[in-house]
């Protein structure tokens, strides 16, 4: 341990000796710094704000959709094929997810316009899910929601891969704790809020649906201006040539290992907690035996837990991560603290049980979402192709969430609701080692 410690150390020094760009701060050596602290004096709380908005208009909106709307909308069109429709409709949204999420991120670095080089993805993406979900709520057919999810899968994706690398765009090393605080506290209100909202519009599907769109549309013009991105046009454009395509549309190689401890276990951490809530309806209904009725009232109670109990730990986590001046250890223990609150409801089929992992999850859920952000950017391997390698981290969680449905559809399928918690559990402790191999940040 000592030797390993001892490493870590000398490591940490011979990057800030060999690297320019690198900043040393009080959880390790940050070699991606575009923004130098000695430049931002002050916490950018116009940028803070637009990133607490950030995850409630994309994220929020179309999550909810797919996790309480969606399965609710299969059931009372095919009630005897609606896991298998969730499935499928996940394991189509993994490839279109996986794709996107890596072209526009890549994309979006080396994007020159007046506009800005994100702002072009979040405004074009926006649109597309809204007119995605307009015409959702007007289909009848399984198929061809299926096939309207694609536009709207690609569209969450492009904005996904431009909005969250804004923070290394925008914020010095020591405020990125701060801001990821910010939108950690956002996006555990997309996550459990909007669920909790969804929830109240299971017997009207269509009008539930037609609010998700109006807030992503709101909420996304509000971020934007708040954002305030200028013209990059003066940037240095970029030659697409082998050496470039080879740095900004591929896979990071050189000073990468800990970016890729940060993907997998976030990866791993995001598939156990979504294989749990994406049949959180059908938890309720097929696994407990509630009704249609008593479960919209149990998602309500669940939702409010997680989201009560998610922003305080949200609210805390970060302030509490400077204070102990550590990154890694927060996210690792979140993570654990999932795998626990999955053993509830494994062992009791009660919604007392559900209950109780909802208040383990919310504090893991929430401590995660507040520290992992400030994680992730110490890791990347350069600035210069943030927007591509937040967009592989983006798309862990994205793929996280798609796949999780998937896997729970086949795991269901097989083995039934009980097997989703096991599978659960073991995702989450094999996530938490690998965060715990991280070596640069503490």
């Amino acid at each position: 341990m000592h030797l390993l410690n001892f490493m870590g150390v000398k490591k940490m020094a011979n990057d800030v000796k060999n690297d320019p760009k690198a900043v040393k701060t009080t959880v390790g050596v940050v070699t991606n710094a575009k923004i130098q602290d000695s430049q931002q004096p002050k916490m950018p709380l116009g940028v803070a704000t637009a990133m607490f908005l950030a995850p409630l208009c994309w994220y929020g909106p179309i999550g909810s959709t797919r996790s309480v709307l969606i399965p609710q909308l299969f059931s009372q069109i095919d009630s005897a094929h609606k896991v298998w429709a969730v499935g499928i409709l996940a394991t189509v949204a993994s490839i279109t997810g996986a794709i996107a999420n890596l072209l526009f991120g890549a994309f979006s670095d080396v994007t020159r316009t007046r506009f800005g080089k994100r702002k072009p993805y979040i405004v074009l993406g926006t649109i597309a899910i809204a007119l995605s979900l307009v015409a959702i709520a007007n289909t009848t057919s399984i198929t061809a929601i299926i096939f309207i999810w694609i536009i709207a899968a690609a569209a969450e994706n492009a904005i996904a891969a431009a909005i969250y690398p804004q923070i290394s765009d925008r914020v010095a090393p020591k405020w990125r704790g701060t801001v990821s605080t910010f939108y950690g506290v956002g996006f555990t209100i997309a996550q459990q809020g909007f669920a909790l909202l969804a929830a109240q519009f299971l017997g009207n599907v269509k009008f539930g649906i037609y609010v998700m769109a109006s807030m992503t549309v709101v909420l996304a013009i509000i971020h934007v201006l708040l954002i305030n991105e200028k013209s990059n046009l003066d940037e240095p454009k970029i030659k697409l040539d082998k050496e470039s395509l080879k740095k900004y549309f591929f896979f990071p190689t050189h000073d990468a290992r800990d970016f890729y401890l940060a993907l997998s276990g976030k990866f791993l951490m995001v598939v156990g907690s979504t294989i749990v809530t994406t049949f959180l309806l059908f938890i309720f209904t097929d696994y407990i035996g509630q009704s249609t009725k008593q479960a919209g009232g149990s998602i309500s109670v669940f939702s409010t837990i997680m989201l009560v109990i998610g922003v305080f730990f949200a609210l805390v986590g970060g302030p509490l991560a400077d204070k102990m001046k550590r990154v890694k250890g927060p996210v690792v223990i979140a993570t654990f603290a999932l795998a626990v609150a999955a053993l509830f409801p494994l062992f009791v089929k009660e919604a007392w049980a559900m209950f109780a992992y909802a208040v383990i999850a919310a504090f893991g859920n929430g401590l995660y979402n507040s520290v992992d952000g400030a994680l992730n950017m110490d890791v990347l391997p350069s600035s210069d192709t943030a927007g591509k390698d937040l967009g592989l981290i983006n798309l862990a969680n994205t793929l996280g969430q798609m796949l999780g449905a998937m896997v729970a559809s086949a795991i269901v399928e097989g083995f039934g609701y009980q097997a989703v918690f096991i599978f659960a559990v073991a995702m989450e402790i094999i996530g938490g080692f690998l965060i715990a191999a991280i070596k640069r940040v503490r």
